[in-house]
């Protein structure tokens, strides 16, 4: 088996947004870092990056926080957005404050508009937001969409053709599938992630989206138990899945 990465713990405390060098090497003098049960005294210890660090180390009497790589599921609520330098309250404000300062930083794979609730995943993994992100994997993900109006009856055919083309662009949408749930609400999976592309498909066939939640990534969907607002740590078995 092989070795974990190791780090200077004073390094490691200031990535994760403990404070300046400085700062963690007041707090590892104070014997507020304890690993494995034994109090911390040197700054410059070499540490493991392991998953279940939280389960071993404290600071401050509390579970140390999630090393990199770290991915997060979160249920968006409405009226937030997920840029940084969008206006109004943000997905980052819903998390510690200290993780702010993470290095790497945490970045929301895709997104979802102001509007527009549901699964999200927020990572400090390029490797993975690429991976998902990326046409060439094909990732699906599955929106349900209420609708001002009731459906023609024809959406699926046309958004199943893979010949749809959305105002201002030059080539065609890829297949999606279509599920009527009632004659104005319907499940769409898309594996693109064009900009407000469900709502302008809906828009493209005469209709106009009221409400839109997404519920599923990949394999991935979103778990019942977690509430508007809510987020947890994705385990390996989680990110598997998002590719199963």
């Amino acid at each position: 088996m092989s070795k974990p990465p190791m780090a200077r713990l004073d390094r490691l405390l200031a990535n994760l947004g403990y404070g300046s060098r400085r700062e963690v090497n007041a707090l590892v003098r104070a014997g507020g870092v304890v690993l494995d049960g034994v109090t911390l005294k040197d700054a410059g210890a070499k540490v493991p990056i392991v998953r279940d660090l939280p389960a071993r180390m404290t600071i401050s009497g509390a579970p140390v926080d999630p090393p990199a790589p770290l991915t997060l599921i979160m249920h968006k609520p409405l009226g937030v957005v997920c840029s940084h330098r969008e206006p109004g309250r943000s997905i980052y404000e819903l998390l510690p404050a200290r993780w702010r300062a993470r290095m790497p930083g945490l970045s929301s794979i895709g997104r979802l508009d102001k509007e527009t609730s549901g699964l999200l995943l927020i990572t400090d993994d390029g490797d993975l937001l690429h991976r998902v992100i990326s046409p060439r994997h094909h990732v699906a993900k599955r929106y349900l969409a209420t609708l001002d109006r009731p459906m023609s009856g024809e959406e699926g055919a046309i958004f199943a053709a893979g010949a749809l083309m959305l105002e201002g662009e030059d080539s065609p949408l890829a297949p999606a599938e279509l599920e009527v749930l009632s004659p104005t609400e319907a499940a769409l999976t898309i594996t693109e992630g064009r900009y407000h592309q469900v709502r302008r498909m809906f828009a493209a066939v005469g209709n106009h989206v009221t409400a839109l939640h997404r519920d599923r990534i990949g394999g991935l969907s979103l778990p019942a138990d977690l509430a508007p607002g809510a987020w947890r740590v994705l385990d390996q078995a989680g990110e598997a899945s998002i590719f199963g």
